[in-house]
């Protein structure tokens, strides 16, 4: 099998996963409680959500243009702008 891997730091959870509007793969690392950013060349870049123990389970790419994400555990539906 050719391709990149990407690994995660254990623990990590990787959850749901979306193709971006700039080309990138978005996702929900549930147990670093982040948003992760995978580019065509495999270089991940994590951002931490404000809201501890969020439990990220869900990602979409809204009409907006925005990344949209759930917190499952604190009952909240967050919006990532980048």
């Amino acid at each position: 099998m050719k391709g990149v891997q990407t690994i995660f730091s254990v623990g990590s959870n990787p959850e749901a996963i979306v193709s971006g509007p700039d080309g990138n793969l978005w996702l929900t690392e549930q147990g670093a409680n982040k948003i992760a950013r995978i580019t065509t060349s495999g270089t991940l870049t994590e951002y931490t959500i404000p809201t501890a123990g969020a439990g990220l389970v869900g990602i979409a790419l809204g009409p907006d243009g925005n990344i949209w994400f759930c917190e499952n555990t604190t009952n909240k539906i967050g919006k990532f702008v980048y």
